[in-house]
This record gives C-alpha cells, structure tokens and sequence, in this order.
C-alpha cells in the first residue's frame, strides 16, 4: 500500500429519526447558552420549532439566509447576533443556511450547530463561499465547520423529490471526486464508496416513496459520507467548475 496522510475532522454527529429532540442537550454540550436560530424565509416554520425546544436558550431567529451567501448578508446576521448576546448559532435547512453559519462564524468565532434537512454536506467540510460584488470566494477554515451537526431523517420528509434527487445525486459527485482527489487516501475512498451506496439505495425509494423513513435516513448518512469525503481531500474538477 502506498504511503498516505489522513486528518480527520473535529465535528460530533447526532444521528436518527427524533434526534431533534436532543437540541437542548446538545447546545448545554457545547457550552452554549444563547442560540441566533438560522434559516431561509421558506423555513421559517421549521426554525420557530427549533426556538420552541429551546426556550430560553433561543436568542431569536434570522430567517434571511440565501444562496451564494451574499456579503451584506452575512454582516446583518453578525450585527444581529451581537446585538442578541448569542453566544452559538443553530443553523436548520440546506447548505444556504449552513454557509450562512459558516460566514458568521468565519469572523466572530461563534460555534455552529448545524441541523441538515437536503443532502448538500456543507456541514461536515470547513470550505465556506461568500459572494461580494457579484463575485463568489470560497475558502477553507477550521473556524467554520460546525462543532455538532444533528441528523434528523424526520426533518428530511418534506423535502421534494425533484429536490432530494439532484441534492442526492450533488452529493454522490462529491464522494467521486474523493476517489480521484490527489490526495485521496484508503480511508476516504472508503467513506465515498459507502456513501455513494446509500444514496443509490435510497433516491429510487425516496423517488416512489417520499415519505419513506428509513431511505430518508439512507439518504443523510449517505450525505453524511459524501459531505465528509469533500471536507477531508481537495476539491477536484466537478466542484471548481461549479464554482467558476
């Protein structure tokens, strides 16, 4: 076997269908007291459920993540998480949400817990994007993978089928870049085989079943391995053609 280096990532992953439920726990975990719950407009619903568990551990909510994080963007959450005394961010919805967190924390240190509802991964990486002037940046610091991540398949159920196929299949591009990345390794080429295995599992049953609890759950580990395949090695040709 040829020499290779692996350095694994500091995250904790909270993995199962109710696992919401141990938000409170998973906050007082981190040593956090004060939440700034992050979401987009559309899922602000699911973001008032999030402040319902926490209580008085919620600061409040900024529902006005979008994608491509825009710059003004991500200094009004700042601001507003200054303002409130939070001392993390909760982050629930997609990778818009989560690189919302990710912007935050990129500048003020805040920890992230992120809680996925798409199979995007951008929580398992510390890659973050921010758009200026109409122009993307995407780099890599510790500083913005999130502490905790909370998998929850329940959250996962309305997602669209168009929507969970082509974040599904975004998510197996991930894992195949990490088979050909140059410093690719045995154990993520692992980890990427793994994940593409279950996505291919569970896109077909997710398409004919939607509401199917356990490919649901296929689906997030699946993008859990793919998220951390893309986290550990270099982003090869999919991703910075995407990028360009």
């Amino acid at each position: 076997m040829k020499r290779f280096v692996y350095q694994s990532l500091p995250s904790r992953v909270v993995f199962g269908a109710g696992s919401l439920a141990d938000l409170p726990r998973e906050i007082d975990a981190m040593g956090a007291h004060r939440a700034l719950v992050l979401c987009t407009p559309e899922q602000r619903g699911m973001a008032e459920r999030v402040v319902a568990l926490l209580g008085d551990r919620a600061a409040g909510v900024f529902d006005r993540a979008v994608m491509h994080v825009p710059i003004e963007t991500a200094r009004e959450a700042r601001e507003v998480a200054r303002q409130l005394g939070a001392d993390c961010a909760v982050a629930i919805g997609g990778g818009s949400t989560t690189g919302l967190g990710k912007a935050i924390a990129l500048d003020s240190g805040l920890p992230i817990l992120a809680i996925p509802t798409t199979y995007a991964g951008s929580e398992m990486t510390p890659i973050y994007g921010i758009t200026e002037s109409g122009l993307k940046k995407t780099g890599r610091d510790i500083r913005v993978l999130p502490r905790t991540v909370i998998y929850d398949p329940e959250l996962s159920l309305g997602l669209p089928v168009g929507l969970s196929v082509t974040s599904g299949i975004n998510a197996i591009a991930h894992a195949a870049e990490g088979l050909y990345a140059v410093d690719a390794n045995p154990v993520i080429s692992l980890m990427a085989q793994e994940g593409i295995a279950a996505l291919g599992r569970a896109l077909p049953v997710i398409k004919s079943h939607p509401g199917d609890v356990a490919a649901r759950s296929d689906a997030l580990y699946g993008a859990w391995l793919c998220g951390s395949v893309l986290g550990a090695v270099g982003m090869a040709l999919h991703h910075k053609l995407c990028h360009t």
